[in-house]
């Protein structure tokens, strides 16, 4: 008799219905789980362990999809922050303003002492700036913000 009883409490189990499931990503990225018979879809899940989880409570019967979609969250809106000045721009706009030419590492004091530009932490900005200037004055030529004077000098191109 009692191999009878374990029957029957295998085929009472076994005649639960399961729903056929599976997971489906859409253009966004987001993860749906779908029921294969009747089409119907459940979701958005951002990633597909979500999904994933949702599909085997689903098929357990634990856990009901259409209760648990989550709410869209808010974007939060950043503003964008002003642009900064860099090093090649200040130092056109220290020589538009200066009648003389200057060096590169007069270039970087006369930038920082304005508030125009600062160095980020570099070992060597006026380095960075000499080859900055002559880079520009090779690419554009005639149109260069900057003119070579002598050795390490530079003086802004006359308009």
């Amino acid at each position: 008799m009692s191999k009878k009883n374990t029957t029957k409490s295998k085929a009472a189990k076994s005649t639960k219905a399961q729903p056929a499931l599976q997971i489906k990503k859409d253009a966004k990225g987001r993860f749906w789980v779908v029921a294969k018979d009747s089409g119907q879809e459940y979701g958005p899940y951002d990633t597909k362990k979500e999904a994933t989880d949702a599909k085997a409570g689903m098929a357990s019967g634990t856990a009901s999809a259409a209760t648990e979609s989550k709410p869209a969250k808010a974007k939060k809106v950043k503003e964008p922050k002003p642009k900064k000045v860099s090093a090649i721009d200040a130092a056109a706009q220290v020589l538009a303003s200066s009648k003389e030419p200057m060096n590169c590492m007069a270039l970087v004091e006369a930038m920082a002492t304005q508030g125009l530009w600062e160095s980020p932490g570099g070992k060597t900005p006026s380095a960075t700036l000499y080859s900055a200037i002559i880079r520009e004055i090779a690419s554009k030529g005639a149109e260069s913000r900057f003119v070579k004077k002598d050795r390490g000098m530079f003086a802004a191109a006359s308009a």
